[in-house]
């Protein structure tokens, strides 16, 4: 008797701490649910999406200053326009800015804010290649690669709380945005690249642009750094970008693309930057180039060079890395092969938009004096 008393004590000693967990994970799961459902039920309104990407593009803008040249942003616009008018997604309010510095990037924040850099411009030479590249970006924004990426993976982890209305406070749109800017600096994984590669020269064809527009750009990056005394982004594995121009090659004929605007004159007449080598990029000093675009300023002879950053964007868009499937990972993996010293160049000091104001009437005349669709 006295030995099952002890029995049911030691029964109770174990089953109420035991009871106390199974509530504890209980409640975790239920939390974890009521999280689940608060991600699921977040809706990113196109509004909200803009005022995200407007956020991103002030940090970006702030790092790498703005090209203060109406008539270069005028035409980048223009190219701009045809392309993001034969999009899925005609109707947001597209803004193409070109950012002042050597360095040679691109990328899209959500909500249609495409930048390119005064670097990438003068390493073109047509404007079948800049609708090329400005083509593979709009596919970031319309299929919501960064807005995606947040959803799938980062939601939970930022504790956001809808609005009354159901949509997104300024507070959750403030971190989304941050999450955002982060992923774009990483980069976008390998599936999420491909599909802009392969949606990107479907849009630019359709436009009426050379849809080899693309590969010409990347050809011609890839001739600029052959010297590289260190192999970065692409340049990491040279197999893989070869591999990548065939495989735009092949989209190309596989989908029977046929347009033939190339438009060299054109852009020359309108983009006259001349090309920086990549070990003439001034860099701005190790922990400066951070994400809310601190203070810039010239490394010093005697420091030690500045840690391998991961690179973005133009990187993410050269970057054949990580997995193929398009996982909303975004990023990171393939970022960390990024071209650093196209992330790391110094920027202009100067982070206004320049304003552009474009007609129907002045896209269409663009487009018919380009015999443009």
């Amino acid at each position: 008797m006295k030995r099952m008393w002890l029995a049911g004590v030691l029964v109770l000693t174990v089953t109420v701490p035991a009871a106390a967990q199974i509530g504890g994970i209980l409640g975790k799961a239920n939390k974890a649910v009521e999280v689940g459902k608060k991600v699921a039920d977040l809706r990113i309104s196109d509004e909200d999406e803009r005022e995200i990407g407007a956020a991103v593009s002030q940090k970006v803008r702030q790092r790498y200053g703005v090209v203060q040249d109406p008539a270069v942003h005028r035409y980048v616009s223009l190219v701009g326009a045809v392309v993001a008018h034969a999009s899925t997604r005609p109707g947001i309010a597209w803004q193409f800015i070109v950012l002042d510095t050597d360095g040679v990037n691109a990328f899209a924040a959500p909500g249609g804010f495409i930048h390119i850099t005064r670097g990438a411009l003068a390493l073109m030479g047509s404007e079948a290649e800049l609708a090329g590249v400005l083509a593979h970006e709009a596919i970031h924004v319309t299929e919501k690669h960064t807005i995606n990426a947040i959803r799938n993976n980062k939601l939970k982890d930022l504790g956001l709380e809808m609005a009354p209305g159901g949509g997104l406070t300024k507070e959750a749109i403030n971190k989304i945005a941050g999450e955002a800017y982060n992923l774009i600096y990483a980069g976008y994984s390998r599936g999420e690249e491909l599909e802009s590669d392969r949606l990107g020269i479907v849009l630019a064809d359709k436009a009426g642009y050379n849809p080899k527009g693309l590969g010409g750009f990347l050809t011609a990056l890839t001739a600029r750094n052959k010297s590289a005394s260190e192999k970065q982004g692409l340049f990491a594995s040279h197999p893989e970008m070869k591999e990548r121009l065939e495989k735009l090659d092949k989209m190309i004929v596989d989908q029977k693309l046929t347009a033939t605007a190339v438009l060299a004159d054109r852009y020359r007449a309108a983009i006259s930057y001349k090309p920086a080598a990549q070990t003439e990029i001034a860099q701005v000093a190790a922990g400066t180039s951070g994400l809310t675009g601190g203070a810039k300023e010239e490394p010093k002879k005697d420091e030690p060079a500045p840690p391998k950053k991961r690179g973005f964007a133009l990187g993410g868009l050269l970057k054949p890395g990580g997995e193929e499937n398009k996982t909303a990972q975004v990023t990171g993996s393939g970022g960390s092969r990024g071209v650093d010293t196209e992330r790391g160049a110094k920027g202009g000091g100067n982070p206004a938009i320049v304003v552009v104001t474009l007609t129907a009437a002045d896209i269409e005349q663009f487009k018919k004096d380009g015999k443009l669709r």
